[in-house]
């Protein structure tokens, strides 16, 4: 039986409890276990003397116990346990606390193996709760698993080694033919296996990581690229002429260099033998609703419809309206959503059936059955981490092979967002159109909040508006010391904000709630709209000029930089103001940095180096596979490696037909099950 399909159940010691433990880590089957990568090594496999072990770090140390451990009772709860252990040459002292267990299994003259840290205590040494293993056992190096209840190290470690027992490749096929293994002058699976659990040295513990990292990351490479290869059929809405110069020529205003470039990118692949299937990614105002409206523009101009889903009826809306703007009235823009009146909906449904619609926006209430198009040629999506592959895959079927154009104002560093966006071809806005003013962007401690309020108020006081944002809903949720938006609402409107007009705006809210907080505020009878991060892909308001972000320590760089773009989107000067009085290095480098600039690539590359790949990005954003041993960032030079090896094997074998590629192909199509993605055949 395949190790794929063969149950950790069926591993000896492993009943329903501790089956239940393995699933809570994602282990489900004897081949998810031998996947399950260390995530440290303790080396018992060198010894040291207590006089030349390394200050403050852990350490192996061999040698005899002098006596058995004596007990020693402190208090009521608290036990001790002491030895004398003899290295040879030096006296060792070994405490061990509460830990009976531990202590009745050392005697006197005992050779034993102690792995802990060493302190200098005079003429001797001391050691307080190392682990303690007998000489017999063997010097290794020791794998350290991320553990739950209910599941040990050693219970981990011992069904591994059963699971390692049943690898050949008949049960775990290799995903890597023998040609490319021996080309990159990398080791067996079975062999990189043993030695990532169990290395017998260094040596052997890189070439299993290295051996590993780069068939994570081939079979991902080629699952990328056989997605971007894939074709949705013949392009049956070539778009032949470029209506872009009269679009222009009626915009009030003039388009930048990135925005042109990303509408000739459309265009070109528009008349391609292809649909098109790209990604305009942008910072914060960069004017990726213009894009979208000029590549609408030549659809529309050539017979065709247009659809644009956007994640909020409140940003449909808007959207809606800044089309209407941008094409004028020659392009008939209707606007569908959930609630509109039945006889308004079915009013718009009817005029798409009918093709007297060019243009319809709308949120998911574009994807219902009853939704039906004439001649839909253009499929636009905002926000593009709202919706996975196969919403847009469903707006796409109401069309014949529609074009599909993708938004994000989510910047991702240019180093990955090729790999990221796998089924999608990039343009990047990296242009801010003239006259958009940087917004001026402060850290203080919660000393200086009084001040900042006051700031806060003047700009109210003006007219404007603003926000102040925290990390937390309510009170009770995680730590105290945390402002949640509902009692920090509660103290605002009775104390430094009595008198003015209070919002409130978070997660838990009904979304008809939160949509109708986020037109009030839109609509100005909102001056201060206290909220948590629900607000990060908002309305634009270009009256909102100021924002207050609360324990800014909490949030990520890329999501302080969303928060930040809810201001600045007018013609007034805009500030934010980061609370925080954490003092930790990594902090003091985030907030640094948030300060110094506006430009979102530098912030997302600041984040990936601060935070990495996973947390930088999130499964929420991109969707990805969840990988489980490469580093995205710090094995850039395998990931190139991989890139290289995969589109080798393609272009020999583009659907991976041949036997020795076969295990590559199930490996490549497990991977990407794991996230939904379907198609891959």
């Amino acid at each position: 039986m395949a190790l794929r399909d063969k149950s950790v159940r069926q591993l000896g010691g492993v009943g329903d409890k501790r089956a239940k433990a393995y699933e809570k880590l994602g282990i489900h089957t004897v081949e998810d276990l031998l996947r399950y990568y260390p995530r440290a090594y303790e080396d018992w496999s060198r010894t040291v003397r207590a006089a030349e072990a390394p200050a403050g770090e852990p350490c192996c140390i061999r040698g005899w116990a002098l006596a058995a451990p004596t007990e020693h009772r402190v208090r009521q709860g608290m036990t001790l346990y002491r030895f004398r252990v003899s290295d040879g040459r030096d006296i060792i002292t070994v405490t061990l606390f509460n830990n009976r267990f531990a202590a009745a299994k050392v005697h006197a003259d005992d050779e034993l193996l102690l792995f802990g840290t060493v302190i200098p205590s005079g003429r001797h040494y001391e050691m307080t709760s190392p682990l303690i293993e007998p000489a017999s056992t063997g010097q290794r190096i020791r794998p350290l698993y991320r553990q739950t209840e209910g599941l040990t190290a050693r219970m981990i470690e011992n069904n591994v080694r059963q699971a390692l027992a049943l690898v050949n490749a008949a049960t775990l096929p290799d995903p890597l033919p023998p040609t490319l293994l021996e080309k990159q002058q990398l080791c067996d699976l079975s062999t990189a296996l043993h030695s990532i659990h169990f290395p017998t040295n260094e040596l052997a513990l890189e070439a299993a990581r290295e051996r590993l990292i780069f068939e994570e990351l081939t079979v991902l490479q080629v699952g990328l690229m056989r997605l971007k290869g894939r074709s949705r059929g013949d392009n049956t809405v070539r778009i032949r002429r470029d209506h872009t110069a009269a679009f222009t020529a009626a915009l009030p205003f003039t388009l930048t260099g990135a925005q042109n470039r990303a509408i000739a990118d459309c265009l070109q692949d528009m008349a391609g033998d292809r649909p098109m299937s790209r990604l305009v990614q942008g910072d914060v105002g960069s004017g990726k609703t213009a894009v979208a409206a000029g590549v609408a523009y030549s659809v529309i101009r050539e017979g065709w419809q247009a659809a644009m889903m956007a994640p909020t009826e409140i940003l449909a809306e808007q959207h809606a309206s800044t089309l209407s703007r941008l094409l004028g009235e020659e392009v008939r823009v209707g606007l569908l959503t959930g609630s509109l009146s039945v006889p308004k909906r079915r009013q718009i449904r009817q005029a798409l059936e009918a093709g007297e619609l060019d243009l319809v926006v709308g949120t998911h209430a574009l994807l219902t059955d009853a939704v039906r198009f004439a001649r839909l040629g253009l499929v636009i999506t905002d926000e593009q981490h709202r919706f996975g592959v196969h919403q847009r895959a469903c707006l796409a079927a109401k069309g014949n092979n529609p074009h599909m154009l993708v938004m994000s104002a989510t910047p991702i560093p240019r180093t990955l967002a090729l790999i990221l966006y796998g089924d999608l071809d990039v343009s990047v806005l990296d242009e801010l159109p003239p006259g958009r003013l940087p917004v001026e962007t402060y850290a203080i401690s919660s000393a200086k909040r009084e001040r900042a309020y006051g700031y806060v108020r003047r700009h109210l006081d003006e007219g404007r508006q603003g926000f102040i944002v925290c990390p937390l809903v309510e009170e009770g949720e995680e730590p105290s010391d945390l402002n949640a938006a509902t009692t920090l609402f509660e103290q605002l409107a009775a104390g430094p904000f009595a008198g003015y007009r209070l919002g409130l705006l978070h997660g838990r809210m009904k979304t008809a709630e939160k949509e109708e907080t986020m037109a009030a505020f839109a609509r100005g009878e909102i001056q201060l709209l206290i909220a948590t991060t629900v607000i990060e892909v908002g309305v634009d308001v270009p009256n909102a000029v100021i924002m207050v972000v609360e324990n800014a320590e909490r949030f990520g760089l890329a999501q302080l930089h969303q928060l930040r773009g809810r201001v600045g989107r007018g013609k007034h000067r805009s500030t934010c103001i980061l609370i925080s009085d954490s003092t930790g290095e990594e902090n003091r480098r985030r907030l640094t940095a948030m300060c110094s600039t506006n430009d979102g690539f530098k912030i997302a590359d600041e984040d990936l180096k601060l935070r990495g790949p996973g947390d930088f990005f999130g499964d929420r954003q991109h969707g990805l596979p969840q990988l489980r041993i490469a580093d995205l960032l710090g094995d850039m030079p395998l990931l190139n490696r991989a890139q290289m090896a995969a589109a080798h094997l393609l272009s020999v074998d583009p659907d991976l037909q041949a036997e020795e590629n076969a295990p590559l192909r199930q490996a490549v199509e497990h991977l990407f099950d794991r996230v939904g993605e379907q198609g891959l055949n």
